[in-house]
């Protein structure tokens, strides 16, 4: 098999698991932030913009996680450096 090959095949399943492992871990995180609000909110009615703000601030900060996996997944498939490393040789 030609190293052009190999490096497409090992490419592409690392961008799946980036993905995969880039996915998972944030969503279980939203959720627990999700399900924390919402019992802050029932106890404390009253503090619910403060909560919501908070909270939204906070599930950004957790979902760029998942945006730098899915930015170095494309990386992987489109612009590999090693693409060209191979072709000169």
């Amino acid at each position: 098999m030609e190293s052009i090959s190999i490096i497409g095949m090992v490419s592409i399943i690392t961008a799946g698991v980036t993905i995969a492992v880039g996915s998972i871990a944030p969503a279980i995180g939203e959720g627990k932030a999700l399900a924390q609000a919402l019992l802050a909110i029932a106890q404390q009615p009253d503090e619910i913009p403060t909560i919501t703000r908070t909270l939204f601030v906070g599930l950004a900060m957790v979902e760029s996680t998942a945006i730098y996996c899915f930015v170095v997944a494309l990386i992987l498939i489109f612009a590999n450096p090693f693409w060209n490393y191979v072709i000169q040789v």
